[in-house]
């Protein structure tokens, strides 16, 4: 079954429900100048964030799950866009080897964890275990139940040993997301993200539904618990996922060494710059460019 196919299928099922929720009702969106402007005052104060934890020795892990087409990669990107790519670390971990399903199953997690003055964004995580895992029958019923049972032990484990735990949930609606698939077919920039599994995805909503609430139940839990982002628009859903977690961190702005640039030595006879000739350069594209009109 294709997309277009179970498209045609959800909205012959849906023509006959007549009543609306909240979240099918219009709601008002954020002009794109407001926008532009609260990233950019979000992603300072990132900047803020991931100075504070390299000088204080903080070690933070961020979680983001959802559906395939929630907007977790998108929200993600917005984070990291300037910041240091060697303090804050994005860890989107491959299907599991042979050997890795020989492991202890969060083995191949902890290697990943944070070390002093680190902060590690987890797009999807062991949480594969209660999602995709389950539905697609590659975990056996009792390693999904050890799961539930084990997870609020081992992120209580990351707790006690002073790791900042957050939790996130993109929470996106079945229109939406195959709304933002039917995207991707003829976007050669995009097409990469769509795959048989995402398919899956929108065939078993209701199976992956089952699964997150259930998931929900074991490991929403006081000290560690569940945040949900509403991601139908994106841009919502970016600002209000980022606020959130600056929120949630008692950080602080840490004062920045003032640096000036040193006097310019002066210039010596004794140098001479090789010939161009010597030196393969790259083409001109940009001229070519001009040249035709651009």
């Amino acid at each position: 079954m294709t997309i277009r196919a179970v498209s045609k299928k959800r909205a012959n099922a849906a023509s006959g429900k007549a009543k609306k929720t909240g979240r099918d009702r219009p709601r008002p969106r954020i002009s794109d100048a407001v926008y532009e402007a609260e990233l950019l005052r979000l992603q300072t104060e990132f900047v803020r964030l991931q100075e504070w934890v390299r000088h204080s020795g903080a070690r933070v892990v961020v979680i983001f799950e959802g559906r395939d087409g929630a907007g977790k990669g998108g929200t993600i990107k917005r984070i990291t866009q300037y910041l240091n790519p060697r303090v804050v670390r994005i860890a989107a971990l491959p299907a599991p080897s042979e050997r890795d399903r020989g492991q202890w199953y969060y083995q191949r997690y902890v290697a990943h964890l944070p070390a002093k003055g680190e902060m590690v964004l987890f797009d999807r995580s062991w949480y594969n275990r209660a999602g995709v895992e389950q539905v697609m029958g590659f975990c056996t019923p009792q390693e999904h139940a050890l799961f539930l049972r084990q997870t609020p032990i081992f992120e209580q484990l990351l707790i006690d040993d002073g790791i900042l735990l957050r939790k996130y949930w993109f929470s996106v609606s079945e229109e939406e997301q195959l709304r933002r698939f039917k995207a991707r077919l003829n976007d050669p920039l995009r097409q990469w993200k769509l795959s048989t599994m995402d398919l899956q995805a929108v065939y078993r909503w209701e199976y992956y539904s089952r699964a997150k609430d259930q998931m929900m139940v074991h490991t929403d839990v006081p000290t560690s618990p569940w945040y949900i982002v509403e991601s139908d628009i994106k841009k919502h859903a970016r600002l209000n996922m980022m606020a959130h977690l600056l929120s949630t961190i008692d950080y602080h702005e840490v004062a920045m060494p003032k640096i000036t640039l040193p006097a310019r030595p002066v210039v010596s006879d004794n140098y001479r710059r090789p010939p161009r000739e010597l030196a393969t350069y790259v083409d001109d594209h940009v001229a070519t460019l001009i040249a035709a009109g651009g």
